[in-house]
């Protein structure tokens, strides 16, 4: 039993490893640095062209689905992530269609998940969180028909959007809520559903695209007012390391907004859009939990040091420079999407390095008399 267990983890760990690795490959070379070294790899042009879908449906939605599925603790809720991880390694062995239709079972099971968390706790947050799994749905039934990739990718990225939403809502139990923060919070979610909604009509992108970004604003400043981490970013170690990825997140999270509804008027902010929301406030929210999350999913331990800050200023220093300096200098483009993958190497290594630093703390211990 104990083999099988470690089988399994190791599975998973090297499907999320698979499409991480090449999702990042991928969204470098549309970035414009050179692979000269993979340049005759047949994997490479698909993880190009696949960039969005590796990194949101077979990346986070394996990692997401994974951590639903321990916590609802039912052998059927692991069908999710084994779905959309298999989707990854499909996508890049040339079996493109088949990697969409799996990625909506995968989606699909995802919201069957859900639905069972709802009605065993039935509360705003679990709400969310299965109005998110519905996004992700959308967004995956919408690439696999073949429909437009701007609705495809607004939906996916409000999957993940509404599933942070729904985890700090659930963390704002813990404060005393103000008047007219859930309304508030609902309300812009709200805006951000329609902008999805009319993303995938090409008559109503423009409209579409400014709901979007305005929602993005709206929930940004949601966050800043009414989230935990204003308070927590006075507390020390962990607590205060959160807090900052947290609030950076969320500065992010406003410029991607703002992005947005500029690309939509015709402005080449693209870039700003798509990353500000996927690097800037989606990778901070994972830099901020993964401490947290992973030992959950893991069993494995990690010794929090200052560390942590080195690939956390990394990413926001790169990101600075890919995002908002880039249009003074275009190189920075190339040299900022090659630091922003560092940084994702470097918080690894962190990781990895922690767990280590934890083992052998603890075997110290033991052999102290």
């Amino acid at each position: 039993m104990v083999t099988q267990r470690l089988a399994l983890r190791f599975a998973f760990l090297a499907l999320v490893a698979t499409a991480l690795v090449t999702g990042i490959a991928g969204g470098l070379v549309r970035a414009g640095v050179s692979w000269e070294a993979l340049s005759g790899t047949s994997w490479l042009p698909r993880a190009v062209l696949g960039h969005a879908f590796l990194m949101v449906s077979a990346f986070l939605g394996t990692v997401i689905g994974l951590e639903r599925a321990v916590a609802l603790k039912h052998p059927a809720a692991f069908t999710a992530p084994a779905a959309s991880g298999l989707s990854g390694v499909l996508l890049v062995s040339g079996l493109a269609d088949l990697a969409a239709w799996l990625a909506v079972l995968a989606a699909s099971a995802f919201v069957w998940v859900n639905v069972v968390v709802v009605r065993r706790q039935r509360a705003d947050h679990t709400v969310l969180l299965l109005v998110a799994a519905v996004a992700w749905w959308i967004g995956a039934l919408t690439h696999a028909l073949g429909g437009m990739a701007q609705g495809a990718i607004s939906w996916w990225l409000a999957f993940l959007v509404l599933t942070i939403a729904a985890e700090r809502l659930e963390m704002t139990r813990l404060m005393r809520r103000r008047p007219g923060a859930q309304p508030t919070l609902l309300a812009g979610l709200v805006v951000l559903l329609v902008g999805c909604g009319l993303s995938l009509f090409e008559r109503s992108v423009v409209p579409g695209g400014l709901f979007y970004g305005a929602a993005l604003l709206a929930l940004s400043g949601w966050l800043f007012r009414f989230d935990i981490a204003r308070k927590t970013l006075f507390a020390h170690g962990l607590s205060r390391y959160m807090a900052v990825c947290l609030l950076l997140g969320y500065g992010w999270l406003a410029v991607a907004g703002l992005a947005w509804i500029g690309s939509s008027l015709g402005l080449p902010w693209r870039d700003a859009a798509l990353h500000g929301l996927a690097l800037g406030f989606v990778f901070s929210m994972i830099l901020g939990h993964a401490p947290v999350i992973l030992p959950a999913l893991t069993r494995v331990k990690i010794a929090f040091s200052w560390a942590f800050y080195l690939p956390l200023a990394l990413l926001h220093g790169s990101l600075v420079a890919r995002l908002l300096l880039s249009h003074a200098e275009p190189s920075l483009v190339r040299m900022g999407s090659a630091l922003n993958a560092l940084a994702i190497v470097a918080f690894v290594l962190t990781v990895a390095a922690s767990a280590i630093a934890w083992k052998s703390k603890f075997a110290t211990e033991r052999t102290r008399p």
